[in-house]
């Protein structure tokens, strides 16, 4: 983080200094609103939650070194005198208008570009892709984990420095205007839009709802920036519109061979986006990106050639990503990279055998009893679901050097869907079925319609199993998988399938 005086961040948030006797004297070069990251000369952040309030903890953060504090009222330390505070009215407020005059003072001191990535699936891969690319061009900041709201980004330009050349933020949205906010915070010089699902689509009213929050970052990215869309989701390829900075297009072409079901159906989403993008080919906007003759190797990296029609050069590239799904990502980074000024060659030697980098997307873990472990379940909607049933469905199943395995999937409730959740659930049963995952078992009463979608589809048996509780489905995965099992968790982050996959692929004997 840049240097800030107490004096400079009261005037930024517009707020009161109680207990500071010289504010141009105390300085900090480090903000965090939890307390066990504070080091000496912190700026620590009382943010009010929903289960703790961080003014309990200011004299933790106090003895950890934090020298001033970000609050909404002013407290005392147990000897009675004033914590050196700013006193603001709302902290995630201040903390937005802090991060707008840390990227402002970024800025004028060099050039520094700030590249927003937002969608209902795929941000935290496609950002940590992009950081990959964009650090051996110069120092880059990007996200921990998942922090993508008023909170996180926030948090991500608090480390910021002033030689920082490349800003990545991940945005997402829990109400119409969040990502407008956002990008007026960061105000992105390039905004990546990567596809529209339905997720959270009970919090928003449907998929039309959540395409136009998406849209916000659209039509926030100024004449002189650059936006990058998906050509082969509809509802994304639908906000051309909007834009007032030149589109680049990423897709999937799907006119050669391809070995994947995936890709099969990516070709019938694209075809059913042409009517959309129609008049932006007559503009002359080809898609400047594109994956040509994909296939998935034996461990189901997807292999393909990358294609850049601006310059007419075809680059291979072998992902270390698991699935056919991630391809979409991974055009999305390189569409980045490329408007932020990266070369087509680096980028697609930067991406050869590039894995993930957080946790818990299709981690995949070989145990030393011969079960492999696929661990997914950090986030979940109907797409991601399947996308990742397909990629089970294919690692299962001969061919391209891989032996017939035996499909295992776990799989818990998808959350937010409102009023479309049991339909949701009942169809992605459906589809457990249709794709013959061999032993199948669902977790939890919230994802109980998609057993019951299973089982009206024609599973039979012991193809289908529900158990109600995390803990018994432990005991019965530990009864259930043998060697060479192929087992995948997915579910909703707080349906905690990714511990359970963490502790299945850490049983004795595993690698």
């Amino acid at each position: 983080m840049i240097e800030l005086s107490a004096l400079e961040i009261a005037e930024i948030t517009s707020g009161t200094l109680y207990g500071v006797p010289d504010p141009s004297a105390v300085r900090v070069h480090h903000a965090d609103t939890d307390s066990r990251n504070m080091g000496a000369d912190s700026l620590f952040i009382a943010k009010p939650g929903d289960t703790t309030d961080g003014h309990h903890f200011i004299d933790a953060a106090r003895a950890a070194g934090a020298t001033l504090v970000l609050a909404q009222r002013e407290t005392q330390d147990p000897a009675g005198d004033p914590h050196p505070s700013v006193i603001v009215d709302d902290v995630v407020h201040a903390m937005g208008a802090l991060a707008h005059a840390i990227l402002q003072r970024v800025r004028d001191h060099s050039t520094t570009t700030v590249i927003g990535i937002t969608g209902s699936a795929g941000k935290t891969t496609t950002k940590d892709l992009l950081k990959s690319l964009l650090e051996p061009e110069g120092p880059t900041v990007a996200p921990q984990g998942s922090y993508n709201g008023e909170v996180g980004v926030p948090l991500t330009i608090f480390t910021v420095e002033l030689d920082t050349r490349f800003v990545v933020v991940e945005m997402g949205a829990d109400a119409p205007g969040n990502i407008r906010d956002l990008a007026q915070m960061v105000r992105p010089d390039i905004g990546a839009v990567l596809m529209v699902g339905s997720a959270h689509a009970g919090k928003f009213g449907g998929a039309d709802k959540i395409a136009a929050v998406k849209a916000e970052l659209v039509e926030q990215i100024g004449a002189d920036g650059a936006i990058v869309l998906n050509r082969d989701d509809a509802q994304v390829a639908a906000m051309a519109p909007k834009a007032h900075a030149p589109i680049t297009w990423f897709s999937e072409d799907t006119a050669g061979e391809s070995a994947t079901a995936t890709a099969t159906a990516t070709a019938t989403a694209t075809a059913a986006t042409m009517d959309s993008t129609e008049d932006a080919d007559a503009a002359g906007q080809p898609d400047q990106v594109r994956a040509a003759d994909l296939r998935l190797d034996a461990s189901g990296h997807p292999s393909f050639v990358l294609r850049f029609t601006e310059t007419g050069e075809d680059l291979p590239v072998v992902s270390g990503l698991t699935g056919a799904h991630h391809v979409s990502n991974i055009l999305a980074a390189a569409a980045c990279a490329l408007r932020a000024g990266v070369r087509p060659q680096d980028i697609a030697a930067r991406l050869n055998g590039l894995g993930p980098a957080s946790r818990w997307r299709m981690e995949r873990t070989e145990r030393a009893d011969g079960v492999t472990v696929i661990n997914d379940a950090y986030n979940a909607n109907p797409e991601s679901m399947r996308e990742a049933l397909r990629t089970l469905a294919m690692l299962t199943r001969p061919g391209a050097g891989r032996p017939t395995r035996r499909s295992v999937a776990v799989l818990g409730a998808m959350l937010e869907l409102g009023d479309a959740s049991i339909p949701k659930h009942t169809q992605l049963g459906e589809t457990v079925v249709r794709l013959n995952i061999d032993k199948t078992l669902v977790v939890g009463e919230l994802a109980y319609p998609l057993y019951r979608g299973a089982i009206a589809e024609g599973s039979w048996g012991s193809e289908v199993h529900w158990v109600a509780t995390v803990e018994e489905a432990e005991a019965y995965l530990e009864q259930e998988l043998t060697s060479g099992d192929i087992v995948l968790f997915k579910s909703s982050n707080s349906a905690g399938l990714r511990l359970l996959g963490d502790k299945i692929a850490a049983k004795e004997g595993a690698l």
